[in-house]
């Protein structure tokens, strides 16, 4: 989700000196809508606002703002009209509703139309008049660019973006503020709130501590022990619901990693080599550095196994604290953060693989190689929908599973062959679906839509088609499921592996491991990303923004030593359970000290460098990232 689409607020709060509107200033509800007269759906929902005025009488107060749709002149024609018109004759909404209401669609020969009827004199009488309304039609565009209107129509209700759909019982439901209504915007608050995901995992971690530590301490473990699985007539597929979680719910973690992953290489911030080779060597070295140390600290033996642990770094709780920093940490730093985070799961994923998965069963392992392949045929084929590849995965996660490599490899596989692009025919499609639109129109306007509301079924299961064959797979299944993964997948790992019983003596012979594991995440990463990251910049291999110092970027590095979801994870594989046990403590430990360390280096606001030149100033002062190139 962009930037701009995220925002839910009205930034341009009702000014009755400026806006045009209906009803009192007093009134309990404010409607804000933001609308085109060229647009279809606009001109729909003004009778559901009329409507609703009628309903809700001196209770509610409509306001509406110009948003002329893009590229379309006479969109942009009409606004400006509309605005001239009401200064000229101080009477806005006649004219308002004339052009709403007026034939199917808004061009010159309405607009003349309703110039004539309500007297506007001709822009060449009142200049001064066709001036303002051309800087009121543009001060209305930038006010809906900051409430990050995207589409027309969008409504505020009282100062919130409103997502619903904007029939007349949906809108009235949300202004009356219903329960349902009510729970369904705190919910998309919360969604919208970065820090949320790192606020869920916090929770159920301690959840999980204060549980195996209190009374219901041995039920709760023995509860993530208890075999769950299906039978098939003398055959069986059973695991333990902690395997089941950490084998088959985490995949769809893996998967939407993966998926990410793709993405960002394809045609996001790793695209380029020049974007990402300072994040590709910072991740690198925090990897290397802690790991080196790790082997140090720990002398030869079954505990040097677990040297993986402190590799990893947890997104959910590094970008919620950047989040929860806001201006004190510089876009540049966030995007660095972000891109050298998705290297460190990229390299950690493989690590499991190679590192972390049990004994190798080869005829299992030549089945999953085949599936991998199909795979592949069905990308290379053009299949656009999204279930072959779904079943597919399942198979190929049971091949991982029986054949000895961690099972949670498949949703990475998945996420490799499931297509990103859109299809080859991307304009045909979009012709299609323009000439639906167009057929169900002609239609209406020559009788066909007496007795009949909206677009036939016919046109519809057409327009629905259309749309799945353009959404590309891999958009598909990123947002279907990323927000199981961060809402549901790491909330229950983390419940069901956070959780260690303290018992005295717990760490007696695991001193050792305790200490590599803290400075392995909390010294050996900031160490390793930022002296990797120094030498790339040293070398001309990579070079370093502006937009942050090497003290940022050193606190960006303590906190990817927050290593948890991942971390526990690799110490699950690695250690016998005495020894995971005093790995999770240590883990918890080195979070903590990451994060705290993290935050204490980045609380001090950098100085802002001196801008020399004008091209200097256009470069160093504006946060947006150009987009990538066409591929």
């Amino acid at each position: 989700m962009s930037a701009r689409a995220a925002r839910t607020r009205l930034e341009s709060a009702v000014d009755p000196a400026h806006d045009h509107v209906l009803g009192d200033d007093d009134a309990a509800i404010t409607l804000v809508e933001y609308g085109s007269y060229a647009c279809t759906y606009c001109r729909a929902a003004h009778q559901v606002v009329a409507d609703l005025r009628d309903r809700f009488g001196d209770r509610l107060r409509y306001v509406f703002r110009q948003r002329p749709i893009g590229g379309s002149e006479d969109a942009l024609r009409a606004a400006e009209f509309a605005e001239y018109a009401a200064a000229a004759t101080g009477n806005f909404w006649p004219v308002h509703d004339a052009l709403m209401t007026r034939g199917s669609e808004v061009d010159a020969e309405v607009i003349l139309a309703v110039a004539d009827e309500f007297d506007v004199p001709g822009y060449d009488e009142r200049p001064d008049l066709r001036d303002a309304a051309i800087r009121r039609v543009r001060a209305d565009r930038e006010s809906a660019d900051r409430s990050g209107v995207i589409g027309t129509p969008t409504f505020f209700i009282n100062g919130r973006r409103y997502e619903g759909a904007w029939d007349e019982a949906s809108l009235a439901e949300a202004m009356l503020g219903s329960l349902g209504h009510r729970l369904h915007a705190a919910t998309l608050d919360f969604v919208r709130w970065a820090p949320s995901t790192g606020l869920l995992l916090l929770l159920a971690t301690v959840a999980a501590l204060v549980i195996a530590n209190g009374s219901a301490g041995p039920a709760f473990a023995a509860f993530w022990q208890r075999p769950f699985g299906f039978v098939l007539g003398d055959r069986g597929f059973s695991m333990s619901l902690l395997h089941w979680i950490n084998d088959g719910l985490l995949a769809v973690f893996f998967l939407v990693v993966g998926l990410e992953i793709k993405r960002e290489l394809t045609v996001g911030r790793l695209a380029s080599w020049r974007a990402a080779a300072l994040p590709i060597a910072a991740s690198l070295g925090g990897m290397l550095v802690p790991a080196l140390l790790y082997l140090t600290l720990i002398p030869a033996g079954p505990l040097a196994h677990g040297w993986g642990v402190t590799i990893a770094t947890d997104t959910a709780f590094a970008i919620a604290l950047i989040v929860m920093l806001g201006d004190r940490v510089p876009i540049e730093l966030r995007v660095f953060l972000t891109a050298a985070v998705i290297v460190d799961d990229l390299v950690a994923i493989v690590v499991v693989a190679l590192f972390y998965s049990g004994t190798l069963h080869f005829d299992y392992l030549a089945g999953a190689a085949a599936l991998a392949l199909l795979l592949v045929v069905l990308n290379r084929s053009g299949v656009y929908r999204a279930l072959p590849y779904a079943l597919l995965g399942v198979l190929l996660w049971l091949c991982l599973h029986h054949g000895g490599l961690h099972a949670t490899l498949a949703g990475v596989i998945l996420a490799l062959v499931v297509p990103t692009r859109p299809p080859p025919n991307l304009h045909a499609l979009t012709a299609q679906a323009e000439m639906v639109m167009r057929t169900e129109l002609a239609n209406a306007e020559e009788g066909g839509g007496v007795m009949h509301h909206g677009l036939s079924e016919p046109a519809l299961r057409a327009i629905d088609a259309i749309h799945d064959r353009v959404e590309s797979p891999a958009d598909k299944l990123l947002r279907t499921i990323e927000p199981w993964s961060s809402y549901l997948v790491l909330p229950v790992f983390a419940f069901a592996n956070a959780g260690v019983t303290w018992v005295p003596g717990m760490l007696d012979g695991h001193g050792s491991l305790v200490l590599a594991i803290v400075l392995g995440l909390a010294l050996g990463k900031p160490i390793g990303i930022v002296g990797a990251a120094w030498i790339a910049a040293r070398t001309g291999i990579a070079v370093k923004p502006d937009g942050y110092t090497w003290r940022q970027l050193a606190g960006a590095g303590a906190l990817a030593g927050i290593g948890f979801t991942m971390s526990l994870f690799i110490a699950g594989q690695a250690f016998d359970p005495t020894s995971f046990a005093a790995a999770k403590i240590a883990i918890f430990a080195a979070s903590l000290l990451a994060g705290a360390l993290g935050v204490a280096i980045l609380w001090k606001r950098a100085r802002q460098p001196m801008v020399r030149s004008a091209r200097e100033a256009s470069t160093a002062c504006t946060d947006i990232e150009p987009p990538p190139p066409a591929r």
